[in-house]
């Protein structure tokens, strides 16, 4: 059995979850004209009703009428049959007074809301059962039509057809065309199954089964799904053949056999679940045997969220492969070969108004090997385990004076599976108070905190002096300090404009932390790494994050934010933001291998967001080292989106020593039918990949030039789209040109066959929307 319902893009709806996918018709396209003006235009999601109950009492007028012999009434003229929402519209007709049923031999027009039959003949009874010769039918709520020698329909709904042909192009295109021996089409469920099917594009036979299930509403099918072609530089040639099992309204699952040429047979299977406390998804790829790869493969990955109330809630995210260059052969462009560590954790969260609480365990797997361009992750630099974590967070506002009281708590069990590491449990408690003074325009927050920190490891380790030698060997470590800070600011605002239409603001801010010094060289380092240098980072209480570094300071912070908006309706026009902080006491605390600090102020950091005129957008950022006379990263992207589905993108973006790139993409309709895509990252020097990722490791490409490109075209017709895409990259890991090419048919309101450009293009090109948002 052939489902042409495609899963690849199903998804849930948290208010029905026996909805499917949003179907083919729906995507912004060439409208195509209605069949005739019983049948609905929408290309919008419509639910399928059954028919109503029909009425026992059938009403006919006609221009004339006359008995025959045997006691029937022959209708002359024009005449009209009702009843309930069924009407017949013919000339001549004859009815038969036993079985109250009508003879039409002079061409016939029925509708009953959902289906619009015209044809040679016909013999209606009172049940509701129909029976049209040599009949033309369009289905409303699917824009489709068709013909068929004889239909036969029920008042539940059903139409069986022989000798069909089926397509949603318009009279005059037949593009598309699906033909079958026989169709039965049930409008309550959303079902048609034939046999003996052929499909033709473009007059060209695309595909022929003995037996088809295809879509005729919105409801999922179980079946096979249109099998999918690609290529790839690394995998060769590859065939897939979905099955898509529809168990329940809120179960389903899709297991897809591919054959690669140069790897052989791969399973992919998918089981996705919704139910009343939340919905997850358990996905599967397997390889029995990689002809390639010389060994058996495997991916697994367990995604789970369910809120038992509606403060307690539990994630899952778990996943493991079998080796390390599973996503170097399957994962597509620098950002699916990128993946360095899979996660896997779980957590119980509990949230209300006052207290979070959370339990947590935690695991990574790291993805990982030597090439010529790259060294592999040290087994010690990999993340630890924590098994497990609890934290609380507490927040007491509208105490006595206004105060405010917190905590924060932390309790976790830090392993790793190096032995000479430090392991062990870290306690980290910090009561807080704060007093938030608000005015108009005028806001002042001093706060007071005390941050203790405990250590206890599982084997004593060597505590040393300022010189190295060791004193002493210990197993349990403490650090506590109080942190003090005062955090202001304030708002000035003046309308200006020729009917003062817009509001200009003027917003200072400064921040006075202190924390006393204290030497934390001989605590162990689990989880804690040196922020970046931001403007949420400058007002921030740590320079660190995680709990094994708490960074001295005495320190003033400094920003000044300015911004337009629309007075009347609040929209931004245009933010700056400007900020830099100021050491009275230069810091001294450092983790393993980081550079002390020894200027008396930190780097300028400066924000831009312009929305100003019309489709444009511009968005920037810059970190300068007013010491050295140097920006030390930065970036800048400017964008044109006139519409959802036309956009440019011009962006920029370097780190000091590491990287110095230029990014370039576009997705625009160059007429009614054709739209083209394109996509350029061109590294301006020899530097590392970056796909603005966190979790992904670099490699270094000695030259300049292009790390990735892809171009691609689109058609589109009333009834189908058709889009190619061809991708030529560098892969993160070793350094090699890899090629990949998308392709993706869509036959509106049957099936898309290939894989899903649409997504590619959507996460590939800013901006870019396949959907109409007023379609949504």
């Amino acid at each position: 059995m052939l489902a042409a319902s495609s899963l690849s893009g199903a998804a849930y709806a948290a208010d029905d979850p026996a909805k499917a996918a949003e179907p083919a018709a729906s995507q912004e396209a060439p409208k195509c004209p209605a069949p005739n003006t019983q049948a609905s235009t929408s290309a919008t999601r419509r639910e399928v009703k059954a028919p109503a109950p029909l009425p026992e009492d059938v009403e006919f007028e006609s221009d004339g009428a006359e008995g025959t012999r045997d006691g029937n009434l022959k209708l002359t003229g024009k005449v009209e049959i009702r009843q309930g929402e069924r009407r017949i519209e013919t000339r001549d007709a004859t009815y038969n007074t036993q079985d109250e049923s009508f003879d039409v031999t002079e061409g016939v027009k029925y509708t009953d809301g959902t289906v619009t039959v015209q044809g040679q003949g016909a013999h209606v009874d009172r049940a509701g059962g129909a029976v049209f010769d040599h009949a033309e039918f369009e289905l409303a709520d699917r824009n489709a039509r068709g013909s068929a020698d004889r239909i036969r329909a029920t008042t539940e709904g059903t139409l069986s057809l022989d000798k069909v042909r089926y397509t949603t192009c318009p009279l005059g295109n037949e593009d598309w065309m699906l033909t079958a021996s026989d169709i039965d089409i049930n409008q309550r469920v959303g079902i048609g199954i034939g046999r003996g099917v052929r499909l033709d594009f473009k007059g060209v036979p695309l595909l022929y089964a003995p037996f088809i299930s295809f879509p005729v509403g919105n409801e999922r099918k179980s079946g096979f799904l249109f099998p999918t072609l690609g290529t790839s530089s690394r995998s060769g040639y590859s065939l897939s053949v979905p099955w898509y099992w529809n168990i329940a309204t809120n179960y389903d699952a899709t297991f897809t056999p591919t054959y690669f040429s140069k790897r052989g047979l791969k399973l992919d299977s998918e089981f996705r679940y919704l139910n009343r406390a939340g919905e997850g998804q358990l996905e599967v790829q397997y390889l029995p045997h990689d002809d390639k790869f010389e060994s058996e493969r495997s991916l697994i990955r367990f995604v789970d969220q369910s809120d038992f109330t509606s403060r307690l809630r539990l994630n899952v995210d778990a996943a493991n492969v079998s080796d390390d260059e599973w996503f170097e052969d399957f994962g597509m462009g620098p950002e699916g070969t990128s993946v360095t560590y899979l996660n896997r954790s779980a957590s119980l969260t509990y949230l209300d108004d006052r207290w979070l609480a959370i339990v947590r365990a935690q695991n990574f797997q790291t993805i990982d090997f030597a090439t010529d361009n790259r060294m592999p992750i040290a087994p010690e630099d990999r993340p630890y385990t924590m098994l497990p974590q609890m934290a609380v967070r507490a927040s007491f506002p509208d105490q006595p004076f206004g105060l405010t009281y917190g905590m924060d708590f932390e309790l976790a069990n830090f392993q790793h599976n190096v032995d000479t590491l430090n392991t062990g449990w870290r306690t980290d408690f910090a009561p807080e108070i704060r007093m938030p003074l608000r005015g108009a325009g005028v806001y002042l927050e001093p706060s007071a905190s005390w941050r203790y920190t405990r250590y206890q490891l599982d084997r004593s380790v060597p505590i040393t002096d300022s010189l190295g030698n060791t004193i002493r060997t210990d197993d349990t470590f403490t650090r506590s300090a109080p942190v003090m800070s005062v955090d202001g600011g304030m708002v000035f605002e003046r309308l200006f404009g020729s009917r003062k239409q817009r509001l200009s603001t003027i917003e200072p801010r400064f921040m006075y932390l202190y924390v006393p010094y204290r030497n934390q060289d001989n605590l162990p380092v689990f989880d804690t790494e040196l922020a970046d240098l931001n403007l949420v980072q400058l007002f921030r209480t740590n320079r660190y994050v995680g709990g094994d570094r708490l960074g001295d300071a005495n320190e003033l912070a400094i920003g000044f934010t300015s911004r337009w908006l629309d007075a009347n309706t609040g929209e931004q026009y245009i933010a700056a933001t400007i900020g830099q902080a100021y050491y009275f006491d230069r810091p001294k605390v450092t983790l393993p291998g980081e550079v002390q600090n020894d200027t008396e102020t930190s780097d300028i950091v400066a924000e831009l967001d312009l929305r100003a005129y019309g489709n444009w957008n511009i968005r920037g950022g810059i970190q300068w080292d007013p010491g050295e006379t140097r920006s030390e990263r930065g970036q800048l992207a400017l964008q044109y989106k006139p519409d959802f589905d036309r956009v440019m993108n011009l962006g920029y973006r370097f780190r000091r020593d590491r990287l110095e790139q230029v990014d370039g993409s576009v997705a625009w309709p160059v007429s009614k039918q054709w739209s083209v895509y394109a996509r350029m990252v061109y590294s301006l020097e020899g530097d590392a990949i970056d796909d603005g990722s966190q979790s992904s490791s670099q490699t270094r490409v000695d030259e300049k030039g292009v790390i990735d490109q892809f171009l691609g075209l689109e058609y589109r017709s009333c009834c189908w789209r058709f889009r190619v895409v061809g991708r030529r990259y560098v892969s993160d890991r070793t350094g090699d040109l890899d090629t990949s090419v998308l392709f993706q048919l869509e036959l509106n309101g049957l099936s898309n066959v290939g894989v899903g450009a649409d997504t590619f293009l959507e996460r590939s090109i800013r901006g870019y929307s396949i959907d109409s948002p007023k379609d949504e």
